[in-house]
């Protein structure tokens, strides 16, 4: 399988808002397993949406179960996703790979409630707390057309260059 080409900012396609998944089937399925082996290949990604790489649906993957001592579903394919509600708010260091050269920090809420189709259309429910709350929340941006860096706390105190080891990204964020 190829990795699908990550959309880079200043790209203005990432900006775009993405309509709703209509039709579930094997078409979906196939994006979406293309999708998540572009997430895979990327070193240290815990999430992916379809617009950065091209792919304007409401589509969202969030798998944080790499992470080690960090609490989560396990892979997640979110499908038209909603959160519900959401409790406590929390800074915390975010990276992208749509934005690969600067990490910064955001404010996201610790817990939220939301529902998701799955890749078969069935209607989930979830729960998520803490690092995959964040790593959601920040997937789901993608969806409305939003970056991390329009959601730093100050451009100017907040935003860093990510560090580079022998021509790799070094990526410990969603």
């Amino acid at each position: 399988m190829v990795e699908l080409e990550i959309l880079t900012y200043p790209d203005q396609r990432l900006k775009q808002v993405s309509p709703p998944v209509r039709q579930f089937g094997e078409e979906l399925r196939v994006f979406i397993a293309r999708l998540e082996f572009t997430m895979r290949g990327s070193p240290g990604g815990v999430g992916i949406a379809a617009p950065q790489v091209g792919y304007f649906q409401r589509i969202v993957i969030v798998d944080v179960s790499a992470k080690p001592k960090i609490p989560g579903h396990g892979r997640m394919v979110l499908v038209n996703p909603e959160i519900l509600s959401w409790e406590g708010m929390t800074r915390g260091r975010e990276g992208c790979m749509s934005v690969p050269d600067f990490t910064g920090n955001v404010m996201r809420a610790e817990r939220i409630t939301m529902t998701a189709f799955d890749e078969e259309g069935n209607l989930q429910e979830y729960l998520c707390e803490g690092y995959e709350a964040r790593a959601v929340q920040h997937e789901i941006d993608h969806l409305d057309g939003l970056l991390f860096l329009d959601r730093l706390v100050s451009r100017h105190t907040d935003l860093f260059r990510r560090k580079k080891y022998d021509n790799k990204i070094c990526n410990y964020s969603a």
